[in-house]
């Protein structure tokens, strides 16, 4: 037994000078944290743990499984909605039935276009009014070079009357009475290609002739003051409509001054609807004449 126990001592002292030979040197627990004071876990709590984080692990799996079944769903939706865009029903068909509603309104609006023409005057038609001094006080003699801004007739008649005039027992009547069926034209016109291209006017019109009519639905300064005495919570609410006649005869020069002003506000509308700018406040001919140009042309088709 005293052999045995010199031959173990023996062996312990040369694997510890083989040890502290060695690159590594001597195997320490150093450095370890709980090292000293280590805990001790009951074979219980070692399972719970153990069926916790396999549980995890499988929750985990499931997840990725179920991630990667959406993707593929995902890739055959979009791989079907690109062959129905690409079909016979798809993207190009839309196109064509744009293409044919659009080819539609250009056919209506040609129709308005040869029931209402606007035109410009010519040159020696322009000189005769300009010496007689019947023209538009807002055109400059030099405004006829510019194709744009060059005086407009719609069915043979200009509208005269920017700026307003106020009327008196001297004043021509025929001047009045002609800017007012000027009016009537175009009020009409813009109706007509608004229903054709489904677009509310944003201030309705009440036709009439030479006795139109345009609403406008912002309340006045005398129905706000009403309100507010009356009820200040229904303020603004259920407004009725003011009527501003779009003619000078018996009418306040004012009032009608403002019903121009809403009615190439309407055309303005129907211009941003199609994608172009409007030519001016003061433009009502020549925004009705680039109105139905636009939609006239190829461009508008291809849009």
């Amino acid at each position: 037994m005293d052999s045995n126990r010199a031959s173990s001592e023996q062996d312990l002292s040369v694997a510890g000078s083989m040890a502290a030979g060695s690159e590594l040197g001597p195997l320490t627990l150093e450095g370890i944290e709980g090292v000293e004071t280590p805990k001790i876990v009951d074979w219980e709590d070692l399972q719970q743990e153990l069926a916790r984080l396999w549980s995890l692990s499988a929750a985990l799996k499931k997840a990725k499984e179920r991630k990667e079944s959406l993707a593929q769903k995902l890739e055959s939706i979009i791989e079907e909605a690109n062959k129905l865009l690409s079909g016979r029903r798809g993207h190009g068909h839309l196109r064509n039935l744009q293409k044919m509603l659009r080819t539609r309104q250009q056919y209506m609006v040609n129709q308005v276009a040869a029931l209402y023409p606007v035109k410009g005057l010519d040159e020696q038609t322009y000189r005769e009014k300009h010496n007689s001094g019947d023209y538009i006080a807002s055109c400059s003699p030099n405004v006829s070079k510019s194709p744009q801004l060059s005086p407009l007739t719609i069915l043979g008649l200009q509208l005269t009357t920017l700026p307003l005039k106020k009327m008196s027992f001297f004043s021509d009547k025929k001047e009045f009475q002609s800017s007012a069926s000027v009016l009537g034209y175009v009020a009409h016109a813009a109706l007509l290609i608004a229903s054709y291209l489904d677009v509310p006017l944003r201030y309705p019109l009440r036709l009439g002739g030479s006795r139109s009519y345009i609403h406008d639905y912002a309340p006045s300064v005398e129905s706000i003051s009403s309100d507010l005495s009356a009820n200040p919570i229904l303020t603004g609410m259920n407004a009725k409509p003011t009527e501003f006649p779009l003619f000078l005869e018996g009418q306040d020069t004012t009032r009608a001054a403002y019903a121009i002003f809403l009615l190439n506000k309407d055309l303005e509308q129907l211009l941003n609807y199609i994608g172009a700018e409007s030519l001016g406040p003061r433009h009502v001919l020549a925004n009705l004449k680039e109105l139905m140009r636009i939609i006239q042309s190829q461009e508008y088709i291809d849009m």
